[in-house]
């Protein structure tokens, strides 16, 4: 799938089209302050709604949020959507700048076609290659739309192999001149919880992809 700007329709190499789809919801006195028309926008790699609420409460202090949500990884569709709307919700309850992407069904089986690849070398192979696909299309959205700083939420929860996921966004920053801004949110995890209800914000009990589907509701351990 191809780097793109920010066009509103296009196609990858295989010929699925694709749509970028972009949600501002403003504050009404935002141009109003002038602390706040100085802040640097962040794009941020957004996995879904509950792990965005540490970053967006700790981020928010210095950037305009900027929300990238690209996650091929999450099955079934249903479950995609749902996630989806949640984050809209929170966009709106918190005011700030939603990035998606329509559902592209051709890519998606090949995604998932490159995990059970990945997978036969152990759950933590399909996880990297999670992450190195979601950063690097980010990655990508960021340099053909000018953002200077990206971070990601995946940094958010503790059930993540939080240090590969810092190397590989370290590696994309070195690569392409971008920020990586790094914050270990774990340690406020639990509060996102709290958030979440508080919000009435929808919570997931599992990752996302169909092995960590499987792995959660048949308990299987890696």
């Amino acid at each position: 799938m191809r780097a793109f700007g920010a066009c509103d329709s296009g196609s990858n190499p295989d010929g699925a089209t694709f749509k970028i789809l972009k949600m501002v919801v403003m504050m009404a006195m935002m141009t109003e302050s002038k602390d706040v028309e100085d802040k640097e926008e962040i794009l941020i790699h957004t996995c879904c709604a509950p792990c965005l609420t540490i970053p967006f409460l700790r981020l928010s202090k210095r950037f305009h949020i900027v929300s990238y949500f690209y996650n091929p990884n999450i099955h079934p569709y249903t479950e995609y959507k749902t996630r989806l709307e949640a984050l809209k919700k929170f966009a709106h309850l918190k005011k700030f700048t939603l990035i998606f992407e329509n559902f592209d069904y051709e890519y998606t089986k090949k995604f998932i076609s490159n995990q059970l690849m990945h997978d036969e070398k152990g759950k933590k192979e399909r996880c990297l290659f999670c992450y190195q696909d979601r950063i690097k299309k980010t990655v990508d959205y960021a340099l053909n739309n000018g953002y200077k700083t990206f971070t990601t939420s995946l940094l958010t929860s503790p059930y993540q192999y939080h240090d590969e996921i810092r190397e590989i966004c370290e590696s994309y920053a070195n690569n392409s001149g971008l920020d990586f801004v790094y914050e270990d949110f774990r340690s406020d995890y639990k509060k996102s919880i709290e958030l979440c209800k508080e919000y009435e914000i929808y919570r997931q009990k599992y990752c996302g992809c169909v092995f960590s589907e499987f792995e959660r509701y048949l308990k299987i351990k890696d």
